[in-house]
């Protein structure tokens, strides 16, 4: 179950999370849509969800620079480094 709020009434009665899954905010004046509260049941639930999706939009990044880098593509043993320790590695890969 769930409710749309604004910041006032959140204020007022910030017990409302015990009565719904999730309650959405918005500015009464404007009606802009300001976000989103989860009652605790359900936050590790949402949070495990969104770590997910940032992780994997993160990865999508990633594989699009790489994908444009080319021959830069670094070996996952390269991945805890430094930049310092990267340069050594990557200046001994090219005197070979």
């Amino acid at each position: 179950m769930s409710i749309t709020i604004g910041m006032r009434d959140l204020v007022r009665d910030s017990n409302v999370l015990s009565h719904h899954d999730y309650v959405d905010i918005e500015d009464k004046r404007s009606h802009e849509y300001k976000g989103l509260l989860v009652s605790a049941a359900h936050a590790k639930k949402v949070k495990a969800f969104l770590d997910k999706s940032i992780k994997a939009e993160k990865q999508k990044k990633l594989d699009e620079i790489m994908s444009i880098a080319g021959t830069l593509t670094i070996d996952p043993k390269y991945n805890n480094m430094t930049s310092k320790e990267l340069r050594r590695a990557r200046a001994e890969k090219y005197r070979e």
